[in-house]
């Protein structure tokens, strides 16, 4: 199936979503890689505020790159997911709904997926120039030390994904 969503998704589109339907994805997704996941595991194993609002959030494996003059995004594609996995559980108990990434997942991933319904979503690697044609903003929001590593905040407009691991924790 073929489905045109905007984020954040509820709770039954989830449950509606199934391995390998195509997702058009619309809605403000957080881009982030591994040293922006660590410091955010441990802010909340500190119990102390973090920057960004997980409940209900779309996270996107990215590490954006500057853009060429005169444009507003450089290309954007997706991170190899399993370095994301030490830090994905704790992310999604605490509110993360959605992650778009590349490549395969942990058995602890994919438990908590089933157990909070939430989705793993892949896009393809290697076509980062023509993903950022469905981005309409990008912004860094924290971290900013951290460069490509930081988090930031992109603006996605019919963006393509496939359903990896869907919501039950089937998954290809």
């Amino acid at each position: 199936m073929e489905y045109y969503l905007s984020l954040p998704l509820r709770e039954e589109e989830r449950l509606r979503l199934k391995v390998g339907d195509k997702v058009f994805l619309t809605g403000e997704v957080y881009g982030m890689r591994d040293q922006a996941h660590k410091r955010i595991v441990e802010l909340i194993e500190r119990g102390e505020p973090i920057p960004i609002d997980l409940v209900d959030s779309c996270i996107f494996y990215v590490g954006p790159t500057e853009p060429k003059p005169g444009e507003k995004v450089g290309s954007i594609g997706p991170t190899t997911s399993s370095r994301m996995d030490p830090f994905t559980p704790i992310l999604i108990s605490n509110g993360v709904r959605v992650i778009i990434g590349k490549g395969r997942r942990s058995r602890d991933v994919i438990s908590a997926i089933r157990k909070y319904k939430a989705l793993y979503l892949v896009t393809p690697g290697g076509i980062s120039a023509y993903l950022r044609r469905f981005v309409s903003e990008i912004k860094m929001i924290a971290f900013q030390d951290l460069g490509p590593e930081a988090i930031y905040s992109l603006k996605l407009k019919d963006f393509p994904t496939f359903v990896s691991i869907d919501a039950g924790g089937n998954f290809l």
